[in-house]
């Protein structure tokens, strides 16, 4: 009878590690809130103040506690003061420590050390983030949370309170990477073929279409990516034609908007009272250099002309609520004449897997240079990481969660009714197609004999 108790719980034992081994790979986040967020919170608490010693982060008593450990506690060995941890947090995904930097540190010293952080307490990484003056927070994950993406479930409050803010993608300190318009109106998005580039604008679309705004595609490749969206695009222009003839409005609505700024004594349209307050609206450009590339100098005009309305655009329709979502594969002065003042006004960038360091250095080089790197290491198989930047200086991996073309589609159907009705974009207002009914059977009439 023992023999059989042994066996079972020899049986019930392997079951369990054989199950702890599946969830690992298969569910990583059970398996990180059953296994590794107690053994990474004793492996914090146990080994803290000697990790912070040996990474360099501590620093000299001040000469008062000195005195005080020397007189009062009456010890002769004072030691480095580290950090002093305020907060511990546990998540699905990693743990959150805040810490209070003692005077002689500051975020960028334990920024340097968080790869020795990250191996001292067996984490996948930590990400330092700068909370606010003298205080740090670090983001540990515990396993690749951009392998399989998954988006949290809400975000913060002060993330979303009043904003038009879109969640894209997965930031890889578990945090959602989000589009937030008022904070960056405009972006440009860079990316080789397969790069997970059409990925990213789906879920971005998909995540507009939800909201109260307006909007409006350019996609000069006779609207094979964004003709699915018709139902709630309020303004849709397929060839370069087209486009220079919706860019000309775009920039005559951009001044009857500021005309009702200047009435209403308002320098932004956020300003303005709810019931004159114009829809705002997203110009969403796929392929920008089929804009700028012409094939006849009689082209040339028109090429002129878009630019120049799309410069236009770029720097002053901020503050009337019409914002720029520029897509490419290369955007760069070899496009022509206005190409990199265009870029200079889109402080949002994004910069998937491309081709060669130049195309990087294109998206991310002017306003976070360590960045490029990094986005020229992204792996092949990997579709959907990109590099994401802002004019701060700031960047970080990110991925999109996976999206198809027809879940984008229906999103967009499912929302047609938020479409606003904006006047001046009605002659390009694509018209929705409506599947044929179907044939009525044949009927051969019978002669009746008498």
């Amino acid at each position: 009878m023992s023999d059989v108790a042994t066996v079972i719980e020899a049986a019930g034992v392997l079951a369990a590690a054989g199950g702890l081994g599946y969830a690992k790979v298969r569910a990583p986040r059970v398996f990180w809130s059953l296994v590794g967020l107690p053994v990474a919170r004793v492996r914090f608490s146990v080994t803290y103040r000697s990790t912070m010693d040996v990474c360099g982060l501590t620093v000299q008593p001040s000469r008062l506690r000195a005195f005080m450990v020397r007189n009062v506690a009456r010890r002769q060995d004072v030691q480095p003061v580290p950090p002093s941890v305020r907060r511990v947090r546990g998540s699905s995904t990693g743990m959150r420590v805040t810490l209070r930097l003692p005077a002689g540190l500051e975020p960028a010293d334990v920024a340097a050390a968080s790869e020795r952080l990250r191996h001292a307490w067996g984490v996948h990484s930590v990400h330092v983030v700068e909370v606010k003056p003298g205080f740090v927070e670090l983001r540990m994950t515990g396993y690749d949370v951009l392998r399989r993406v998954k988006m949290p479930r809400r975000l913060p409050r002060k993330v979303t309170a009043g904003r038009l803010v879109v969640p894209v993608a997965l930031r890889e300190d578990g945090t959602a990477f989000v589009r937030d318009y008022k904070k960056v109106p405009h972006a440009l998005t860079l990316g080789a073929n397969q790069s997970g580039k059409s990925m990213y604008q789906r879920n971005l679309i998909a995540g507009l279409a939800k909201l109260p705004v307006g909007l409006v595609g350019i996609d000069c490749k006779r609207g094979v990516e964004q003709r699915g969206y018709a139902p709630r695009l309020s303004a849709l222009a397929v060839t370069p034609d087209e486009a220079s003839s919706l860019l000309e409005v775009l920039v005559r609505e951009m001044e009857d908007r500021f005309d009702i700024l200047s009435a209403h004594g308002a320098s932004d349209l956020w300003d303005l009272p709810a019931k004159v307050r114009p829809v705002p609206l997203v110009v969403l450009v796929d392929e920008v250099a089929e804009l700028f590339l012409v094939a006849a100098k009689k082209d040339e005009e028109r090429r002129d002309r878009m630019v120049m309305h799309l410069v236009r655009l770029a720097q002053m329709a901020r503050a009337v609520g019409i914002y720029l979502e520029v897509c490419g594969q290369r955007f760069g002065s070899e496009l022509g004449k206005g190409a990199t003042m265009l870029r200079a006004q889109l402080t949002g960038r994004v910069v998937h897997r491309v081709n060669d360091k130049q195309t990087a250095d294109m998206g991310l080089g002017d306003i976070a240079p360590e960045a490029v790197f990094a986005a020229t290491t992204i792996a092949p198989d990997r579709p959907g990481v990109a590099v994401a930047g802002d004019s701060s200086g700031g960047w970080s991996r990110i991925r999109t969660p996976a999206m198809t073309a027809a879940d984008a589609v229906a999103i967009c159907h499912q929302y047609a009714h938020l479409s606003p009705d904006v006047p001046a974009l009605a002659p390009f207002r694509p018209v929705l197609r409506t599947a044929p009914a179907p044939a009525s059977p044949l009927v051969i009439p019978v002669p009746v004999t008498e």
